[in-house]
């Protein structure tokens, strides 16, 4: 029996854990023993317990509740924490996700007592190493024994940084395997889009009429701790409402609604354009059923670029940068930044056809954890 530790602790994190869990008890279950450990980064309900229950993932085995302090306070915490569990438990493997400071704790912990590391997610680069997420990604892409990339071009980045498939199946640190797995998240869109469909209420209860309205989100550090960027990105939507007479709908992240309600300027913007709707933060189930009927999304965040994608909606990514390229290479995604300008421009593009969009298939089969499920069972 392979023993593996599984660790998580912001929201997307829990999503991409879902797709592994869920393969490991209905198909692994005689070869796979799954323990989670939570760390505590995303703390809330809704930021984080709901989604174990409406994903039926089994609860976190281990929760260390750490979510406060500046970040080198709390990745200090993180490491130890996970440290100990790690020393008491002895897995033959850990698996980790995506760029999050839970991802670092535990790559930093998990090198440290030489356990090898699966990486879920690698290869991904931005190539801004002002993104904390951009470091979290190089050191436990660096760190890890098996790096699992969703796309070529994430395996073609590894190249660059000289990682690559090892020619010896025995893999250690020193000695990588590298594999085009495809994405988790494709996996998830497949599994959950038609539960969301008929389980979600959101559209019904926001009285929302399918391509009627966009869906926003914003909660990167970048965006939300400067308040001119944040206040020039709503700049933007604000001109996207006014002109196109269209209703916006944000659901609120705690970073974003601590900024909103210290700014009086960002006050006065949203006190003055009831379009812009800011609703709580929601489940999983209705951000998709959201994404699915929305005419169009703009974030900052890239799991919800991705899911763009999947859902074939345009999508207005809100930072300088994205790790997902390809989106751009294929015309369904455009960088407008926090600039108000490129954010009506990018709008306009979409809406009247100015950007070729075109749904290749770049995120695999939507089998990408039964094949990484395949691939930690036949070598550890």
């Amino acid at each position: 029996m392979l023993n593996i530790i599984t660790i998580i602790g912001a929201r997307p994190q829990i999503i991409k854990a879902a797709a592994l869990s869920r393969i490991i008890r209905t198909e692994f279950s005689n070869s796979i023993c799954e323990e989670i450990l939570h760390t505590g980064q995303h703390y809330d309900h809704n930021m984080s317990q709901i989604f174990f229950e409406e994903m039926n993932i089994p609860k976190p085995d281990y929760q260390l509740q750490i979510n406060i302090g500046e970040q080198g306070e709390q990745c200090a915490q993180m490491i130890s924490g996970v440290e100990k569990i790690l020393i008491s438990k002895k897995p033959d493997i850990v698996v980790v996700y995506g760029d999050t400071n839970s991802t670092l704790a535990a790559s930093v912990a998990a090198s440290k007592l030489q356990i090898p590391i699966a990486h879920i997610e690698a290869g991904l680069r931005s190539y801004n190493k002002n993104m904390p997420e951009e470091l979290n990604r190089i050191y436990c892409d660096f760190a890890s024994t098996l790096l699992f990339c969703p796309t070529q071009l994430a395996i073609d980045n590894l190249k660059k940084e000289n990682i690559s498939h090892s020619t010896s199946s025995a893999f250690n640190i020193n000695n990588k395997a590298v594999y085009l797995s495809g994405d988790v998240m494709y996996d998830n869109a497949l599994h959950y889009g038609k539960i969301a469909e008929n389980k979600s209420g959101i559209i019904a209860k926001l009285g929302l009429k399918t391509d009627e309205y966009l869906l926003c989100t914003i909660h990167r550090g970048y965006n939300t701790d400067k308040s001119e960027r944040l206040y020039n990105i709503f700049k933007g939507i604000n001109s996207i409402c006014k002109q196109y007479n269209i209703e916006i709908i944000l659901p609120i992240h705690p970073r974003t609604a601590n900024i909103i309600n210290k700014t009086k300027q960002l006050q006065q913007l949203l006190n003055n354009n009831k379009q812009i709707r800011l609703i709580d933060a929601v489940s999983y189930f209705d951000m998709i059923n959201l994404q699915q009927h929305a005419q169009m999304i703009l974030t900052d965040s890239g799991g919800l670029q991705k899911e763009a994608y999947f859902f074939q909606k345009p999508c207005i990514i809100l930072r300088s940068e994205t790790e997902w390229k390809e989106l751009l290479s294929c015309g369904n995604a455009i960088i407008a930044d926090a600039n108000p300008d490129l954010i009506v421009e990018a709008y306009e593009s979409f809406l009247n056809k100015k950007t070729n969009t075109s749904y290749q298939p770049l995120y695999g089969d939507g089998n990408a954890a039964r094949f990484i499920c395949n691939i930690l069972k036949n070598n550890f």
